[in-house]
């Protein structure tokens, strides 16, 4: 049984979180330890068929120059045509590895059965994914690391994917970038829940939505 003050905790650490990019990041080391306490957090995550698809890659400290191979090899297929471009891949994608102090790839790779044939869906595996994630969130939040999950350009492209050694059914889901922060940690609101819950507490509180939208039309 949860008691009430551990309740408390993590909903404060819940609150708590925030999502942090580069610009907030200090240049400072993060010692091993402490990212594998946010890691093994994460494997904790729940996963439909106990399949647990989450895959890691840490890139910390001259590690964060093969990161930077990864950059510079996707940022090339995207300028392959112009030659200026090209010229300064490298300088660019050293500057971004190692603006975080760790870089932390978001990997899935899906259960399979002995037949090769998918155990789960894809969309169950990434829900898998996600929730890893957010227990790494929270865990970086609660030791006091700033970070966040960068899942656009770079972070998702095939060509990192690929160095990475993810290929279809795979996915690379993003980065989880972070460090200490270089700044105070700053708060944030929510809409309002009634925005977002109905309560059904008998069959007359529910009026499906497709009957809304009929009565809309």
């Amino acid at each position: 049984m949860v008691s009430i003050s551990t309740a408390e905790v993590l909903y404060g650490a819940i609150l708590n979180r925030r999502s942090m990019g580069l610009a907030r990041l200090k240049p400072d080391a993060v010692d091993r330890a402490v990212i594998e306490q946010m890691l093994d957090a994460a494997n904790w995550a729940p996963s439909h068929g106990d399949t647990e698809p989450w895959r890691f890659t840490v890139f910390a400290g001259e590690g964060r120059a093969a990161l930077a191979d990864l950059f510079e090899a996707a940022q090339k297929e995207n300028v392959a045509d112009n030659p200026e471009a090209l010229a300064k891949a490298r300088e660019g994608a050293t500057k971004r590895a190692f603006a975080a102090p760790v870089w932390i790839s978001i990997g899935m790779v899906p259960g399979r059965k002995t037949d090769g044939s998918l155990q789960m869906s894809l969309d169950e595996e990434l829900m898998a994914v996600a929730c890893a994630v957010q227990n790494l969130h929270l865990m970086a939040s609660a030791l006091g690391l700033a970070g966040m999950w960068h899942s656009k350009g770079p972070s998702v492209h095939p060509a990192v994917a690929r160095g990475l050694g993810l290929q279809e059914p795979d996915r690379l889901l993003g980065f989880f970038m972070c460090g200490w922060p270089s700044s105070d940690w700053f708060t944030s609101t929510r809409r309002p829940l009634s925005e977002k819950v109905r309560w059904v507490d008998s069959p007359e509180d529910f009026t499906s939505a497709s009957t809304t939208n009929e009565e809309e039309i």
